[in-house]
């Protein structure tokens, strides 16, 4: 029982310190850390609302191999951040990547980015490529 309590009250805690995004306040924020242009952002903007909703405190999957997603853009645990998974190339904690500052997530998915482009994230994959994405964007510059 008393596990069950700690358990709930750090799920309470990290819901506590996540954060939603406006769409405009993602994009300039984006721009601002240096991970995208304004002529690009509508693609990180249109990833992020199919990944994660523009939410900082999600966790996805379990996946098929038994991984998990974290965070805004929603970064793999078994490659990318620490939580028991063979790698950590972004030399992150997992839980770093579901609270409200977002400088390790955007240092991470500019990794990520740099290794593999947009086809890293199915949701950028399945939602955003082979389109304009300029109006996730537009009047937020």
């Amino acid at each position: 029982m008393f596990k069950l309590a700690v358990v709930l009250l750090m799920g309470l805690v990290c819901a506590a310190n996540a954060k939603t995004y406006g769409r405009c306040e993602l994009a300039r924020e984006l721009v601002s850390r240096g991970l995208t242009s304004r002529s690009q952002a509508g693609d990180w903007v249109c990833l992020v609302e199919h990944e994660s909703g523009y939410r900082t405190g999600v966790r996805g999957g379990p996946n098929w191999d038994g991984s998990y997603d974290h965070g805004i853009f929603q970064i793999n645990d078994y490659y990318w951040c620490d939580d028991g998974g063979p790698h950590n190339d972004c030399g992150v904690p997992c839980s770093n990547l579901r609270d409200s500052n977002i400088a390790d997530d955007v240092r991470c998915a500019k990794l990520i980015y740099q290794r593999h482009g947009f086809s890293a994230w199915y949701g950028w994959v399945n939602n955003c490529q082979g389109h304009n994405n300029a109006h996730f964007t537009s009047g937020c510059f």
